[in-house]
């Protein structure tokens, strides 16, 4: 297949790492200059460093922004005022006993989770409409479909991010832009080290670790391993592409098979 995205602009959020990291560097792989995002200036420049390294001919613009804040938003339009894919990836996740999130918390998972995605949308989904071509993406999760027990704030603002991405799907009918959200299922990025050892013993080598996990945890899995960023990635290239131009108001399963459940 030709996913061919010369000539094109998108913009990942949350991309110096991690999945981000995964889709930046598959979009610039496709052809597209690619905005990477970030907090810290300084790290984002390594993140960018890096990913030139992994795709000699990818083009990246470093977008330094807190995109979890609408002064943050602001700044990244003025980095990369149009682009013609938007990939919302930004999230935070983490395991707390759900009679003790507060209210800040739960706020602050909707300000990063569902918010950041919101704005921004609302920024380029007009751009992207006038031209008559145009692809907006939420990174979802599993969690939005099966909410665990220990996060349900984190499992809520995803599902919440589902509704988004159908409602925008209907803003842009008929234009020639397509909404979609991608169900990302356990991945192995260094965030989620970090919480599988909250919930296994810290002294297991993280092989074994990892296993534990999924057979204590996350037992529904049928691919009984976690993803690999570059596999989320490559769902979100396809969607990316002008071969997925069928594909709109959409929750895409790159979940291993974890949510039980015969549709997509």
């Amino acid at each position: 297949m030709n996913l061919d995205l010369g000539g094109r602009t998108a913009l990942v959020t949350g991309s110096s790492q991690g999945i981000g990291a995964a889709i930046a560097a598959g979009l610039a792989g496709a052809g597209a200059t690619v905005g990477v995002n970030g907090r810290d200036a300084g790290r984002l420049e390594e993140s960018v460093g890096k990913l030139r390294d992994e795709v000699p001919d990818g083009v990246f613009v470093p977008v330094a922004a807190d995109l979890g804040t609408e002064e943050g938003a602001g700044r990244a339009l003025e980095a990369l005022p149009d682009v013609d894919i938007l990939v919302n990836n930004l999230g935070v996740f983490g395991a707390a006993p759900a009679l003790e999130i507060s209210d800040d918390e739960w706020r602050r998972y909707f300000e990063i989770n569902v918010l950041a995605g919101v704005r921004l949308t609302r920024a380029h989904l007009p751009r992207m409409r006038d031209r008559g071509w145009g692809r907006v993406l939420y990174i979802a999760s599993d969690s939005a479909v099966v909410i665990p027990a220990e996060m349900i704030h984190y499992g809520v603002s995803k599902t919440a991010l589902l509704g988004v991405g159908r409602g925008f799907a209907k803003e842009a009918a008929g234009s020639g832009v397509t909404v979609n959200c991608v169900i990302a299922g356990p991945t192995h990025t260094e965030g989620v080290e970090d919480f599988v050892y909250q919930l296994v013993d810290r002294d297991l080598p993280w092989d074994e670790a990892q296993r534990v996990f999924m057979r204590e945890h996350r037992p529904q899995s049928l691919l009984q391993r976690l993803i690999e960023p570059e596999e989320i990635a490559n769902l979100v290239v396809y969607l990316s592409s002008p071969l997925a131009s069928a594909t709109t108001g959409a929750a895409v399963r790159v979940d291993g098979g974890y949510v039980d459940s015969i549709l997509p």
